[in-house]
């Protein structure tokens, strides 16, 4: 088993390759934090269009955050059915839209610029249905805060690298991943756009593309001959 200096020297190794294949960018998020957190929620599991085209249903059809938390159900969940599992989905945004109004008096995030990274996680993550990677995201992309989202592109990416093990959950990858990089919000959307990237085009859920990787070398899954067994990616079915 590698040192968890080994670990961290590899996850640098690894940060500074994709950043001369992607090129280093500036952090960007949507310009409303709101939009951010709900359209968060909304991407779970669906693509980036459907995602988009359920959110701008959801708004045309009820224009305020008032109107979409007192909407009827079945109302909401037939606005944004483009996303998938819209019934589980809808009492999720009701829910984070009722807690925030009533705990705030606003159905607005941006009080989260002023609280300590520690503080913004802990009040997003109490919030119903809002896990590690919707807090992480609006407070990275939007707030600047050195957080860093593990989506399932990310997960297993970097399970197949061997940044993390094997058995790792997408959970316990955001908190052993950060231990290993620079607290600086720049490095850290660094790191999770170009690995999110990187197993969009490349490290592919089935068949990834190993002779175009520049991580190939390092990488335990192509070491293994591509035989390892990984949380993240489930055998294919026959």
């Amino acid at each position: 088993m590698e040192s968890t200096a080994s670990l961290a020297e590899k996850t640098l190794d690894a940060h500074d390759r994709l950043n001369a294949v992607y090129g280093i960018q500036t952090i960007y998020g949507r310009t409303d934090p709101m939009h951010e957190l709900i359209g968060t929620i909304l991407s779970h599991r669906t693509t980036h269009a459907n995602e988009v085209t359920a959110y701008r249903t959801m708004r045309e059809r009820f224009p305020t955050w008032e109107n979409v938390r007192d909407a009827p159900l079945a109302e909401l969940i037939d606005a944004i059915k483009t996303a998938n599992y819209p019934e589980v989905k809808a009492p999720y945004i009701q829910n984070v839209l009722a807690h925030l109004i009533q705990e705030t008096g606003a159905a607005n995030v941006d009080f989260l610029a002023d609280l300590s990274t520690e503080d913004a996680m802990q009040w997003l993550t109490n919030l119903p249905g809002i896990g590690l990677k919707t807090a992480t995201l609006l407070l990275l992309f939007n707030f600047r805060k050195p957080v860093l989202p593990v989506d399932t592109h990310v997960h297993r990416v970097t399970q197949r690298v061997g940044l993390i093990g094997p058995k790792v959950s997408a959970e316990k990858a955001h908190s052993i991943l950060l231990s290993y990089l620079p607290k600086d919000a720049t490095v850290l959307f660094n790191f999770h756009k170009h690995f999110y990237w990187h197993g969009q085009r490349v490290c592919t859920w089935y068949d990834p593309k190993c002779s175009e990787c520049a991580l190939r070398d390092m990488c335990a899954y192509y070491q293994s001959g591509c035989r390892m067994s990984l949380s993240s990616t489930p055998t294919r079915k026959k």
